[in-house]
């Protein structure tokens, strides 16, 4: 869901089919990622009972000159039209899971953000809420105790939310973790110089075989974290959607890997 991947609607066509065919069964998007919306609605529709869906809200757009500006709106309207825009683009009557964009416990519970969505369920529009979020908003929205899901940021390389999850966890909320590749290491899609400099101080080639490589270490890991739910993994590549399937059906690293990895990590970046 982030950087720049351009895909044309024939290969978004089939690519969305083979993760389909693959025996993944989540898809996450928003009315802010682009056509990612339109796409699932036009080609994986008449597939809707194969997969659970979740969409964002308080997705707001300001028209310029020159660009659309994307902008965060905490109304009652913008979820109304967030809303009744992605049931329009994604063809479909209800949506799984409905989640707050961002945002911060005070602003949303002062609009009656959470009454609304509350509403959009009882009406059979939603099945659930959830909040997409981070530090420094996340703890505020745990403690509203309210959502049945949060997605939240977590890999090897950027583990600040690690108790954050399990505060979460522990309000009985299923934990979506999101980041575990893009937060990866030096093969990662989107480099950040920063991360792969923390992946070279802490060592962590020195953990691989022949049977485990970098990106199975990343995503095995973010398996590992005890209140971890679900993870998304964003690829446009068949080869590396392949990978990643295989290395999910071989589970969370061995204990000892995975607190090796943490305490690494720990010295290396504080």
């Amino acid at each position: 869901t982030w950087g720049v991947r351009v895909v044309s609607d024939s290969e978004a066509d089939v690519f969305l089919n083979a993760v389909l065919d693959a025996g993944i069964n989540f898809i996450d998007t928003a009315p802010d990622y682009g056509v990612s919306e339109e796409r699932i609605g036009q080609f994986i529709a008449s597939r809707r009972s194969e997969y659970i869906l979740a969409t964002k809200c308080g997705c707001d757009y300001q028209q310029h000159d020159d660009h659309l500006e994307v902008i965060h709106t905490w109304t009652r309207d913008v979820l109304l039209r967030n809303l009744e825009t992605s049931l329009e683009r994604m063809q479909t009557d209800c949506i799984d899971l409905m989640q707050f964009h961002g945002g911060d416990a005070e602003t949303i519970k002062c609009a009656g953000l959470v009454e609304t969505l509350l509403e959009f369920k009882a009406q059979g529009l939603i099945r659930f809420i959830g909040s997409s979020n981070s530090i420094p908003n996340l703890q505020g929205m745990i403690e509203l105790d309210v959502f049945d899901t949060f997605q939240i940021p977590y890999s090897c390389l950027a583990p600040s939310h690690h108790d954050l999850i399990t505060a979460a966890a522990d309000t009985g909320a299923g934990i979506i973790i999101r980041g575990g590749i893009a937060h990866g290491g030096p093969d990662a899609e989107i480099q950040r110089p920063a991360l792969n400099d923390a992946w070279t101080a802490a060592g962590l080639d020195d953990l691989l075989s022949e049977e485990m490589n970098r990106a199975e270490l990343i995503l095995r890991y973010t398996l590992s974290h005890p209140h971890c739910h679900t993870t998304i993994v964003g690829t446009c590549n068949h080869d590396h959607l392949a990978e990643n399937v295989r290395t999910l059906d071989k589970g969370p690293l061995p204990a000892d890997v995975y607190q090796e990895v943490t305490n690494r990590v720990r010295t290396a970046i504080g």
